[in-house]
């Protein structure tokens, strides 16, 4: 059957955080992304998206595998090793940095003396373990006044747990019994949600960007549209110097490619997606959009998805792809 003719797919790829009720966050992510689609002008569509009459709609969890201990060797995120805790410890500074930039941060003394310490001279790092450091600096991080971005309400173990995933992912390490390695594991959770004989609308946000990346430079089918919100696909020191395959491009599959990063979105380096990936065969690169947000915290995926810019072209694609089905 032809993959023009058959009912697509939307699946949605979070990002870091705690433990997920995957049922729960699809429809939260539904509603959310409704909310966005009436704001566009698609509220006589709404039905279709929220009750999968327009495409069959998954989401790709694979945050308890963070937690469920199927590494041989490594434990949970209170017991990395040194290579994951610098990449921990160099997230957080970038992270620090962005933070800093910020209007409402400027000449705060408490996160200027953080990012001081989270880069010592090569004396006094060669003095300390990375791990010991970043456990430091998770403290010290916890007691900056001002902080806006909700590390002040999270225990020192619960921010450790949530900032190293992007580490332990792109170590590339943690293998369980049949040698599959923490990255792997992740992506085929995402895999087993695409079916290659159907279009799909693949939405992902800040670490599940680029678990998606990777993931769909594996997968043969056809995604009619890839979205990217709150991506640090960017990020210099931690991300993209360690993302597959390389040098990083669109993936072949995609035939489109949208990127919304909020102005205020501390996560998202200011370095943009479309001058950093390389176009695939067809020319496709990432189209940016630039959104700005009244929150105090605008990473959040969903308040993404409630923007009409973000709904407009996933709510253009179903529609779309639901004209070419017979």
């Amino acid at each position: 059957m032809a993959t023009d003719r058959v009912k697509p797919q939307l699946v949605f790829v979070h990002g870091i955080g705690g433990p997920r009720e995957p049922r729960q966050e699809l429809s939260e992510w539904k509603q959310a992304l409704a909310h966005g689609a009436r704001e566009a002008g698609y509220a006589s569509e709404i039905s279709a998206l929220t009750m999968d009459w327009s495409a069959d709609s998954s989401f790709a969890y694979y945050g308890d595998l963070f937690t469920t201990g199927q590494a041989q060797g490594a434990g949970g995120a209170g017991e990395l090793d040194e290579q994951q805790a610098q990449l921990t410890l160099d997230l957080l500074a970038e992270l620090l940095d962005e933070l800093a930039a910020l209007p409402e941060h400027r000449g705060n003394r408490g996160l200027d003396r953080v990012r001081a310490q989270l880069r010592p001279g090569e004396q006094a790092q060669g003095a300390m373990n990375a791990v010991r450091h970043l456990n430091r600096m998770l403290a010290a991080v916890a007691a900056v006044p001002g902080l806006s971005w909700g590390a002040r309400r999270l225990s020192r173990v619960e921010l450790l747990g949530i900032l190293s995933q992007p580490g332990r992912y792109l170590r590339r390490a943690e293998p369980d019994a049949a040698g599959r390695t923490l990255d792997q594991r992740i992506r085929a959770r995402v895999l087993d949600c695409l079916d290659p004989e159907r279009p799909a609308i693949v939405l992902a946000h800040s670490l599940g960007t680029v678990v998606a990346l990777e993931s769909l430079a594996e997968h043969p089918g056809p995604v009619e549209l890839f979205v990217t919100v709150g991506s640090p696909i960017t990020t210099r020191g931690v991300v993209w110097p360690l993302l597959r395959p390389r040098p990083p491009a669109t993936p072949e599959s995609v035939t489109a490619w949208a990127d919304f990063r909020d102005g205020d979105d501390v996560v998202v380096p200011k370095r943009r997606l479309a001058d950093a990936v390389s176009p695939n065969s067809a020319g496709i690169r990432p189209t940016p959009h630039r959104l700005d947000s009244a929150t105090l915290w605008s990473h959040n995926a969903a308040t993404y998805l409630r923007r009409k810019e973000v709904a407009r072209p996933v709510m253009a694609a179903l529609a779309a792809l639901t004209a070419a089905r017979p």
